[in-house]
C-alpha cells in the first residue's frame, strides 16, 4: 500500500512536466505529454512502463483530464483507462498508480488539490446535495467521456489555474483567484454530470423513500444549519428517529448525520470569518453558539486551528 503524500511531496513526481505550477501546499498542476514522460519513466519498445516509483495515496482530490492518447491507471486497486476526452476525479486518500502510457500523442492535464484547500472553498452545498456523490469504491463511476466542446472548456480552466500560479509572486489575490477557478471548474463538471443523468432513460424513475429522506435532510441542513446543529431537530422535521436518520445518511454519503451538519456549519463559519468583516464573537452569535468560547472549541476541534488562527491564515 502506498503512503499518503501531500502536494509538496508530489512536486518531485511532476518535475518532468512540460507545464508545471503549484501554489504553496494548496494545489499542483502538471501537464504530461509524450515528449516529456520519458524523462520520468523508463519504457520498453512498446511504450510500456518498466519501472515507476509505485502507488501513492494523495491527501486531497485530483482531476485527471486526458485530451489525447491513452493513460492506464490503477485507482484504489481498480484498473482504469483514460483515452481522448476523458476526465476522472479521485477522492481524498485515493491510491493512484500509473501502470502504462501510450508513447505517441499523449496529452494529459492533472490537477491535485489538498483537502484543506478544498474545505476552504466557498461551495454552495445545496448544489452538492442534489448531485451524485463521488464514489470511493468504484473509480469508473467518477470517470466521464467529454464532448470536444466540454473538453475545450475544461482545458481553459486548467490553463487559467496554471497561469494564475506560474507567475510565482506573492500577490495576495492569487489564492482567492485559485479558489474561484477551482469552484468554477467543479461546478462545470457537476453541470456536465447532471445533464447526463437527466438525459438517461431512467431519469424519471421514482426515488426510494430513503433517497428522498437523504435529499430532504440535505435541503433542511442547508436551510437551518446556521441555527440548528442537532440531529434530533432534522429527524423531527422528517418524522423519523435520529437513529434511523443517522443510519441512512451514513449509508448514502459515507458520513454520519452529525458530520454532514458540521461540514455545513464549518463552511459557513469559515466564510463569515474570512469575508463578512465580523469579529469572532459576532460570528459565534450568528451561528447560534452561546458564547465565543464554545464556538472556538467547536471550530478548533473540527479544523485543528482556532478562529483567530484561521482568520490570519
Amino acid at each position: 500500500m502506498g503512503n499518503i503524500v501531500n502536494l509538496n511531496q508530489l512536486t518531485s513526481l511532476a518535475r518532468f512536466s512540460s507545464e508545471f505550477s503549484k501554489l504553496s501546499d494548496d494545489y499542483l498542476f502538471t501537464r504530461i505529454t509524450s515528449d516529456t514522460i520519458a524523462k520520468a519513466l523508463r519504457l520498453d519498445g512498446l511504450g510500456r512502463i518498466v519501472r515507476i516509483d509505485g502507488p501513492i495515496r494523495i491527501d486531497g482530490m485530483s482531476w485527471i483530464l486526458c485530451f489525447n492518447g491513452r493513460l492506464d491507471l490503477e485507482i484504489n486497486l481498480t484498473p482504469t483507462t483514460l483515452t481522448s476526452n476523458c476526465i476522472i476525479i479521485t477522492t481524498p486518500g485515493s491510491m493512484i498508480e500509473i501502470k502504462g502510457i501510450e508513447r505517441e500523442g499523449l496529452d494529459c492535464y492533472m490537477l491535485f488539490v489538498s483537502t484543506e484547500f478544498m474545505h476552504d472553498i466557498n461551495f454552495d452545498l445545496n448544489v452538492f446535495s442534489s448531485t451524485p456523490h463521488l464514489s470511493k469504491h468504484n473509480p469508473a463511476d467518477n470517470m466521464m467521456r467529454l464532448t470536444d466542446d466540454e473538453a475545450a472548456s475544461l482545458r481553459e480552466y486548467f490553463s487559467l489555474l496554471h497561469r494564475n500560479s506560474s507567475a510565482n509572486d506573492d500577490n495576495i489575490y492569487i489564492k482567492s483567484i485559485a479558489r474561484c477557478l477551482i469552484a468554477a471548474l467543479t461546478y462545470q463538471v457537476i453541470n456536465m454530470v447532471t445533464k447526463r443523468i437527466s438525459d438517461r432513460p431512467d431519469a424519471k424513475t421514482p426515488r426510494s423513500r430513503r433517497t428522498t429522506y437523504v435529499n430532504e435532510f440535505m435541503r433542511l441542513v442547508h436551510e437551518h444549519h446556521v441555527r440548528e446543529r442537532s440531529v434530533a431537530f432534522y429527524a423531527g422535521k422528517l418524522f423519523i428517529s435520529p437513529k434511523y436518520l443517522s443510519l441512512i445518511i451514513k449509508e448514502h454519503t459515507g458520513r454520519s448525520a452529525t458530520e454532514v451538519i458540521d461540514s455545513f456549519v464549518i463552511l459557513e463559519a469559515k466564510n463569515l470569518l474570512r469575508f463578512s468583516g465580523k469579529n469572532i464573537q459576532q460570528v459565534a452569535y450568528e451561528l447560534n453558539f452561546p458564547n465565543q468560547s464554545s464556538f472556538g472549541k467547536y471550530f478548533k476541534h473540527l479544523t485543528g486551528m482556532s478562529p483567530s488562527e484561521y482568520q490570519r491564515s
